[in-house]
């Protein structure tokens, strides 16, 4: 609820970072973090489209900044009822000053903001820019580019940051721009996120949402019509052996999650390898036991990176493909095997 002192009444600002596939949102929000005032508490809910949930993974854990998955489904429909408990207990619980929420980059904007807007928060909290996160190749792709989500979490931004600056061409950076100034009513701002950064003042500093009036498209509405706690954070890994499978098709694109014991590990060279041959158009997130320590493996438009992860609940993997390249992943998981157990 709001907090009041004296004649003010303190909402909780909550700020959304949307984006499309693989545009740097999780990259953005790990800036800000780094950022973060140390008297103030944060909280982040992360939405994602596949059923495993590895997004949660991708954070590490820290006292003054709650991390909160919800896999399985997109915010604005098949999770807003999930949403919606979620956010009263993190209000109600963690208390933060401040919470940011990624949405799945399948998912549309103006449900959620529907929901923060509504009855249930209108007294509680406070919707800030929306920020949406620009990859400039992605105007190269046809496909992403008629994609109503994609059209629609530009159209709703407040503001946006333009990301993959070091594997964008100055071509493709001035269309990007140029693409962004096109958009009415005009952007607060459009910076630059070299390395993914965002300054915080961008943040602290912002306005009132005053996203455009935009209906959730048909496909998202046909969703919700079926809400579902399916994908909910799982607290126990699979048995040594036995992967669990996950997979999940809708919006036009399919995802698939596996999961494996934590004491199985994986050669990182052939694990590397092995996802490297996945179609370029394959959005990868994975944290794996490798034979090099906990890795955590992030691929976007072909360009792999890793880094060291302090996840040790188990190894994770989640693939989002067009639905007419699924069938190019189809040997993935008889791929993916550990090398061997530890103690």
């Amino acid at each position: 609820m709001a907090v009041s002192a004296g004649a003010a009444t303190f909402k909780v600002p909550v700020h959304i970072v949307t984006g499309f596939l693989g545009s740097g949102k999780t990259t953005l929000i790990h800036s800000l973090i780094a950022q973060k005032p140390v008297d103030e508490k944060w909280a982040i809910l992360v939405n994602e489209f596949g059923q495993i949930g590895i997004d949660q993974a991708m954070f590490d854990a820290r006292d003054d900044v709650v991390i909160k998955g919800l896999p399985g489904g997109c915010l604005c429909c098949q999770l807003a009822f999930v949403l919606q408990a979620a956010l009263v207990n993190l209000l109600a619980r963690s208390k933060p000053d401040r919470v940011i929420i990624e949405p799945s980059g399948l998912g549309h904007p103006a449900g959620l903001l529907d929901l923060l807007r509504g009855e249930a928060f209108h007294e509680v909290v406070e919707v800030r820019d929306i920020i949406a996160t620009l990859d400039p190749r992605r105007l190269d792709d046809t496909r992403a580019r008629q994609h109503d989500t994609f059209r629609d979490q530009l159209d709703m931004a407040d503001a946006v940051a333009l990301t993959m600056l070091d594997q964008s061409t100055p071509a493709q950076l001035n269309a990007a721009h140029a693409f962004v100034a096109q958009r009415w009513p005009p952007r607060k701002w459009l910076h630059e996120a070299v390395h993914g950064e965002l300054p915080i003042a961008l943040l602290v500093r912002s306005g009132t949402a005053e996203a455009s009036d935009i209906s959730v498209p048909a496909s998202h509405l046909q969703l919700a019509a079926t809400p579902s706690l399916a994908g909910s954070f799982f607290d126990f890994p699979p048995p040594p052996g036995k992967p669990q499978r996950e997979t999940g098709t809708s919006l036009g694109y399919t995802s698939k999650g596996l999961r494996w014991h934590p004491s199985e590990r994986f050669d990182l060279d052939r694990l590397a390898a092995i996802l490297g041959e996945l179609p370029r158009e394959a959005r990868i997130k994975g944290v794996f036991h490798t034979n090099s320590g906990w890795k955590r493996l992030n691929r976007a438009d072909g360009t792999l990176s890793v880094e060291s992860s302090a996840w040790r609940q188990d190894s994770r993997l989640e693939v989002i493909v067009p639905e007419t390249l699924t069938t190019l992943c189809s040997g993935l998981e008889a791929s993916l095997t550990p090398c061997e157990l530890t103690n």
